[in-house]
């Protein structure tokens, strides 16, 4: 089945936020409450800043995700699957993509995620290590390899 991941167009914004209500709402309302305004103002601040991809798989569109090829290094965040597709190795496959691109141009790759987000043992697994944190929180890194 095909994955592929496309640019984000204006009329995503609605899909992208929706997507990230569906991925990490639930960890954020257990921890903090989920404040519907502070976080629709976040994700359209996050918008305008980040190059945004729609993933699409099967011609479905199930996710998104931010990379961002620097000059010194990868930029990889905003990455949220829909449940519905989660636990079948999207994740693991868009990541493996976006990796290769790092590799191919040696660059580090680096993300963020919330410390309650259970996702740490994908990026485990894919050489990140922990290279800082604040109170929600943690920084990884993964340097290009060298296969």
């Amino acid at each position: 089945m095909e994955l592929l991941l496309r640019p984000a167009i204006v009329e995503d914004f609605e899909f992208a936020f929706e997507a990230k209500r569906d991925a990490i709402g639930p960890h954020v309302t257990a921890r903090r409450g989920w404040d519907e305004a502070f976080q629709l103002e976040h994700h359209q601040r996050r918008w305008r800043e980040k190059p945004w991809q729609i993933i699409v798989f099967d011609q479905k569109t199930v996710g998104t995700v931010s990379v961002d090829v620097q000059p010194t290094h990868l930029q990889f965040g905003e990455f949220y699957i829909l449940q519905n597709y989660r636990g079948q190795g999207l994740g693991t496959r868009v990541l493996a993509q976006v990796l290769q691109l790092a590799d191919d141009h040696k660059l580090e790759t680096r993300l963020e995620y919330l410390k309650w987000n259970p996702v740490a043992s994908l990026y485990a697994r894919h050489g990140f290590s922990i290279v800082g944190e604040n109170e929600i929180h943690y920084f990884l890194a993964r340097s290009p390899s060298e296969a």
